[in-house]
């Protein structure tokens, strides 16, 4: 597990496993389907909101409602998808869903984590998604501790209260 969350991975092995299974955590999976299944969702999505899909999950994106420096926001704990569902859109697709939810929810902002050695979800959040690292991050925060950690935090504001808290001078909004 090193080699995707970095060296501080045995460390926060614990913590994460815990985030996990946490009252508050919400979930979004994404099941891979054959196309004669499809039918079956399409029955169920009628009758529930929830499916009891068959199909394997090739994806999921974990995230909570929290208050971050006292504003509220959406913080997205995981997004991973199987590679073979990776570069379809399948990921920015996820992405908007979550906006749609914190925007409909009146929160301020996104919030997420991302390892700087992992420089294709840099690229995916920084220049397709248009997030920023955050002024609440460990590299703004304090350059010399930043250096030292293996990742940053981003974020993406909805308005000037969250703007003002969670990035700084040298960001804008998009």
């Amino acid at each position: 597990m090193e080699a995707p969350y970095g060296a501080e991975w045995p460390a926060e092995e614990k913590i994460k496993r815990r985030e996990m299974v946490s009252e508050e955590a919400q979930y979004i999976f994404v099941h891979e389907i054959s196309n004669k299944d499809a039918s079956d969702v399409s029955e169920l999505k009628e009758k529930e909101r929830t499916c009891s899909c068959k199909g394997r999950i090739v994806g999921f994106v974990h995230y909570r409602f929290i208050l971050e420096e006292e504003v509220p926001v959406v913080y997205i704990y995981e997004l991973q998808l199987e590679p073979h569902v990776q570069g379809k859109g399948l990921g920015k697709f996820l992405m908007q869903l979550i906006e749609h939810i914190a925007c409909e929810s009146g929160m301020g902002a996104i919030v997420l984590t991302v390892q700087r050695a992992n420089l294709l979800a840099m690229d995916f959040y920084i220049s397709k998604l248009r997030y920023i690292i955050s002024a609440i991050s460990p590299s703004r925060v304090d350059p010399l501790l930043g250096l030292q950690k293996s990742y940053e935090i981003l974020c993406k504001t909805f308005n000037h209260d969250a703007q003002a808290i969670l990035e700084d001078e040298y960001s804008t909004l998009s």
